[in-house]
């Protein structure tokens, strides 16, 4: 399992200098160079999470526009999923032109790497994505027509359960599809075992689908989607264990 194009490599990170030499003043001279300082720093991540904010929403888009015209009645679950599906290698693109940032504001290139990450990313991430959005469409128009299916109620907690765990999983497959080259089947299999192996990294994606899903309940549905890249960076973040063990011993 080779890393190829999508390797887990942080982002650079180097304090450039300038060497002058002053004729007749003295020795070389060294002075920070421009973009390296903190109020640049600070910039280069905001410009960064812009321009993939609105890479992200611009590719995810189409099936944005499906889900407004949607009503709310369960009956449309499964067309909702499908407007969903863009969303998966719009994430996943995301993803990487995150981890793939520069913290230096005269080496910004988020536009291109997003794109380049879509395109490495798209098809992969769908393999994954697709049977996800199946899954909790199950789960979801299951306990929507609970009452219809004769089960006892401790069956709505443990599909409830099951949905918050695919999930999670799914958080941690999207991770590795995007920064990584592996086949489909491993991807999921190195996901589920790092769901549990890494708890803390498992609890961090898990905070961040609560406050993903009180965002949207409490306030309105549309702000996930506006704060997509910062819970996006926080995500990476959160995952920084299980994208080393990954790196260190399942990749070449």
């Amino acid at each position: 399992m080779n890393p190829g194009g999508r390797t887990a490599t942080a982002g650079p990170d180097v304090a450039g200098t300038i060497t002058a030499r002053t004729s007749g003043f003295g020795p070389l001279s060294r002075t920070s160079g421009f973009g390296t300082g903190p109020l640049s720093r600070a910039s280069a991540l905001v410009h960064t999470l812009l321009t993939t904010e609105a890479l992200l929403l611009l590719a995810a888009s189409p099936g944005l526009a499906g889900l407004l015209l949607l009503g709310p009645d369960p009956a449309n679950l499964p067309l909702a999923a499908l407007c969903l599906l863009p969303l998966g290698p719009a994430l996943s693109a995301a993803l990487y032109a995150l981890h793939h940032r520069s913290r230096d504001l005269t080496e910004l290139h988020p536009a291109r790497a997003y794109l380049r990450g879509w395109r490495l990313n798209a098809v992969p991430a769908l393999k994954l994505w697709a049977p996800l959005l199946a899954w909790l469409t199950v789960i979801a128009f299951t306990l929507t027509h609970f009452a219809a299916t004769g089960l006892p109620g401790w069956w709505a907690l443990l599909l409830g359960a099951i949905g918050v765990g695919s999930l999670l999983w799914g958080a941690h497959a999207l991770v590795l599809t995007s920064l990584f080259v592996f086949r489909t089947r491993d991807t999921a299999r190195l996901a589920a075992h790092f769901l549990v192996r890494h708890g803390r990294a498992t609890l961090a994606a898990a905070s961040l689908l609560v406050l993903t899903a009180a965002s949207a309940g409490l306030l309105t549905e549309a702000l996930p989607a506006l704060l997509a890249a910062p819970l996006l960076l926080s995500l990476l973040h959160g995952s920084r264990t299980v994208i080393g063990e990954t790196r260190r011993d399942f990749t070449a």
